[in-house]
């Protein structure tokens, strides 16, 4: 079975859609549906502070090491609005690697912003089956 290298864009401020996702991808990999590994998990130091110059250009550093050895990407595009730098500095890195990107809408949001579906592979829905099924489509 083919194990999945999965980076998943996220904000541990917020990181409800974050988790779920995880969740479900867990979930399908006990399922026997696929295998995958978490590059998401953060190694930076949580005491970084994302505003600060220095430390601004540490996590960009860390994010790159987390986004090269992926073989696909998630962006969670309901967070587009509060963290758009960041979602476009993973989009970009993503798109400079190559990756296969995964946009996923938020649920009952008709609106995306052009970033993310413009630079994603697929776009799907809020739900489990519909994320399981890209990442198998891949």
């Amino acid at each position: 079975m083919t194990t999945y290298n999965i980076f998943i864009s996220h904000a541990w401020r917020y990181s409800e859609h974050y988790k779920k996702v995880v969740q479900w991808i867990n979930e399908a990999q006990d399922e026997k549906k696929l295998n995958w590994k978490n590059y998401s998990v953060p190694k930076h130091n949580p005491l970084l502070d994302p505003d600060d110059d220095n430390d601004k250009q540490k996590l960009k550093n860390e994010l790159d090491e987390q986004i090269r050895p992926v073989s696909l990407v998630i962006v969670l595009a309901g967070m587009y609005a509060t963290y758009s730098d960041w979602i476009d500095y993973e989009i970009n890195t993503a798109v400079s690697y190559d990756k296969y990107i995964i946009g996923v809408k938020p649920w009952g949001q008709e609106r995306i912003p052009s970033v993310v579906s413009e630079n994603s592979n697929v776009m799907v829905g809020w739900n489990k089956d519909s994320i399981i099924n890209a990442i198998l489509n891949s």
